[in-house]
């Protein structure tokens, strides 16, 4: 299972007179994550680290940090958590003692690994698209099912006839949904898989 975050934030930590400050956030695509990161980072911190995760989209920098020690331990750290849709911004005040590149590795991991630990989380959840529809005569029915089965109405049409809706449904609810709206309409009704979305948060 992965998760994503419910909203920005932040953590703080001092080790051996260095300031870190984790800021964790959201985000939808790489254009979110690099607005967050110009929006977040601070022009007079010693160093503004960073990584994100977006499905199989990753990025990571170092920021003159020493290569290695800074960006992608930030990242295992967010694969380590099982988050996705993710951008993290570890910001660094050099206190005077340097820290190793061992010491730095466990510093950025680290502090991002808590931030995130901590942050409030849902569980991203595949969907699959539904079209279906039956007559005004089993509508209420059916729309009385759609709580039971977490299935959210993307649209809903009224036609001459009966009523057509365009739902997501998390796909482990699929196939007992297709099977209950098939015993509703006594086999009436109109039924059809659509393209598996991308995997989103169900509020």
């Amino acid at each position: 299972m992965l998760y994503q975050l419910d909203d920005i934030y932040q953590y703080e930590e001092d080790i051996k007179k260095s300031r870190f400050l984790a800021i964790a956030a959201p985000v939808q695509g790489a254009s979110d994550a690099m607005a967050f990161l110009e929006q977040h980072s601070v022009p007079d911190a010693t160093h503004n680290c960073w990584a994100y995760k977006i499905g199989d989209e990753y990025r990571f920098n170092d920021d003159g940090e020493p290569g290695g020690t800074a960006g992608r331990p930030m990242l295992q750290a967010i694969e380590g958590q099982s988050c996705d849709r993710v951008v993290v911004l570890v910001i660094r005040w050099f206190g005077g003692v340097k820290l190793g590149t061992g010491g730095l590795v466990r510093a950025y991991g680290g502090v991002a690994a808590s931030c995130l630990r901590l942050a409030p989380k849902s569980p991203i959840v595949p969907l699959q698209t539904v079209l279906c529809s039956c007559e005004y005569s089993d509508s209420d029915l059916v729309r009385s099912r759609f709580a039971q089965y977490q299935a959210q109405v993307l649209a809903e049409q009224f036609g001459a006839t009966g009523v057509e809706w365009h739902l997501a449904l998390p796909l482990d609810q699929v196939e007992a949904f297709e099977q209950a709206f098939t015993n509703l309409t006594r086999g009436q009704g109109f039924w059809s898989k659509q393209e598996q979305t991308d995997s989103q948060s169900l509020e």
